[in-house]
C-alpha cells in the first residue's frame, strides 16, 4: 500500500515539473518573442522526467524529455517550414 502511495506522489511531482516547462514557454507564444524563462525547462524537465521514472511512468517521462528538447524541436519545425515557404 506504502509502494502504490509513493509512486503516486513521484507521478505528481513529474506532472508539475512538466506543467512548469509548458507556463515557462507560453510567453514565447504568447507575446512572439523570445524570453529566456523557456530555458529553464532543461533544468527543470530532466527533474520531471527523473519522477516519471521514480514513479514509473513512461508517459509523463516522455512528456517531460519532449519538453527538455522542445526548444531544439521547435527550431528545426521553425527551420523546415521557412524552407519550404520562403
Amino acid at each position: 500500500m506504502k509502494k502504490k502511495k509513493s509512486n503516486k506522489a513521484w507521478i505528481t511531482f513529474s506532472v508539475i515539473c512538466f506543467l512548469v516547462g509548458v507556463a515557462l514557454w507560453l510567453p514565447n507564444f504568447i507575446y512572439q518573442f523570445g524570453f529566456v524563462y523557456s530555458l529553464y525547462t532543461f533544468i527543470i524537465n530532466p527533474i520531471g522526467a527523473l519522477f516519471g521514472y521514480l514513479g514509473k511512468s513512461k508517459f509523463w517521462m516522455i512528456l517531460n524529455i519532449m519538453m527538455t528538447f522542445s526548444l531544439f524541436i521547435l527550431w528545426f519545425v521553425g527551420d523546415l517550414i521557412l524552407a519550404f515557404f520562403a
